[in-house]
């Protein structure tokens, strides 16, 4: 499977546009890039039978959230509050930022 580069990042606020959660705002918890998904706080949460542990001492069923692939998900703007494509651009200083194609903004400090 070829890997691109990942145009979200640990901590970015992004929507999922399909699927059961589509139109859900959450943040970014972590990015695996070598599959190309984002683990997003609170949504794609999937069922796990967990047996006891010494760490967890009482098993059961518990929920966490699964991973998502980085295509069934928009980064969300600071700027204009809705979920916009990316572009990157070379600031005067040397540095690559990721910014808005809808507002034209710099997403990245």
């Amino acid at each position: 499977m070829p890997q691109g580069k990942m145009r979200i990042r640990t901590g970015d606020r992004v929507q999922i546009v399909v699927g059961k959660d589509k139109g859900k705002v959450g943040n970014v918890l972590r990015s695996l890039p070598r599959e190309n998904r984002v683990i997003i706080e609170g949504l794609n949460m999937v069922s796990k039978h967990q047996r006891a542990s010494r760490q967890m001492m009482q098993g059961g069923i518990i929920e966490q959230p699964s991973p998502v692939h980085v295509s069934n998900v928009k980064l969300v703007c600071r700027n204009c509050d809705r979920p916009v494509r990316t572009g990157s651009r070379t600031l005067s200083s040397g540095r690559k930022v990721r910014y808005c194609k809808n507002c034209d903004e710099n997403i990245d400090r």
